[in-house]
């Protein structure tokens, strides 16, 4: 095990990224800016925490990948059983954090961070699945499609731009937990190629 933690590069990593996120999400909570609209008159607000889960994506993606491919294919250690773990963990710890800013900022922007760190990290896990390559572009594609085409106009996001909507939404939040499942149950049964 302590091959696959310094593999993964769990401490010049993953623990940085946890903790750029947070000071991201404790920061820019409530920021803004406006972004030109492509199908609605009006511009978009693209809220700076709509940003920050893609610095967990970007960490678990660049984590996921390390390792040593030798010992990998020969262990009988549960690797990948290690990376459910390690993903379940991060995107606990960053929700949590995210949470607990929305709680004490009364920020709803944060707690959206939170939401939307389960459906992007799932989003991830879910195009790295089918190529590996896919699991950093596809979540900032995503918010970015999302910015300049997820709202019917200003503050009407459409159905499919999950990220954009309100943090109270219950459906929201169900539909982004079970992304993350999906996600989480790809990793497990996809056999991932660590990087030479």
């Amino acid at each position: 095990m302590i091959w696959w933690y310094k593999g993964r590069r769990l401490t010049t990593v993953v623990l940085p990224g946890l903790l750029a996120f947070t000071l991201l999400a404790a920061v820019a909570h409530g920021e803004s800016v406006a972004l030109p609209g492509l199908i609605t008159s009006g511009g978009n607000l693209l809220f700076l925490m709509h940003l920050t889960p893609l610095i967990v994506t970007g960490t678990l993606a660049h984590s996921l990948t390390q390792g040593l491919p030798e010992a990998e294919d020969l262990t009988v250690r549960p690797i990948r059983r290690y990376d459910v773990v390690l993903t379940l963990c991060t995107v606990a710890v960053a929700a949590s954090a995210a949470a607990a800013i929305g709680a004490l900022a009364d920020s709803s922007t944060a707690y959206e961070a939170a939401r939307n760190t389960l459906f992007l990290t799932g989003l991830m896990l879910l195009a790295g699945a089918v190529h590996p390559q896919a699991a950093t572009v596809a979540p900032v594609a995503w918010v970015f499609v999302a910015a300049f085409v997820g709202y019917r106009d200003f503050h009407r996001p459409w159905p499919w731009a999950v990220t954009l909507h309100p943090a109270d939404y219950a459906p929201t939040f169900f539909f982004c937990l079970a992304v993350f499942l999906c996600g989480l149950i790809a990793l497990h049964r996809t056999r991932r190629r660590p990087a030479s």
